[in-house]
């Protein structure tokens, strides 16, 4: 499983979704994880919307296996849903 995280700098919640991707890999359940930059990139909103399939209101926009699951709170609940972390993890 690989994690994907657009974002931007100065943003909470992007650091919070950089920090749970980071733990999720140092406790290998997952394979890895890239974060990326829009501004640096040169990404839009606009941009993301065109491959998410609907509008993009907030960062990070997170990914898993290449599928859109949404900001930090979704991307939150996934793991929890998933069971990828344990109680010590």
């Amino acid at each position: 499983m690989f994690v994907v995280i657009f974002g931007r700098p100065a943003c909470p919640f992007c650091d919070r979704a950089k920090a749970l991707a980071a733990r999720l890999e140092s406790t290998g359940a997952i394979e890895g994880h890239r974060y990326v930059d829009i501004q640096a990139e040169g990404i839009t909103k606009a941009d993301m919307e065109k491959t998410i399939g609907k509008p993009v209101h907030t960062v990070p926009q997170i990914f898993v296996d290449q599928t859109h699951v949404g900001g930090f709170t979704e991307f939150d609940r996934y793991v929890r849903d998933q069971a990828l972390l344990t109680a010590t993890s």
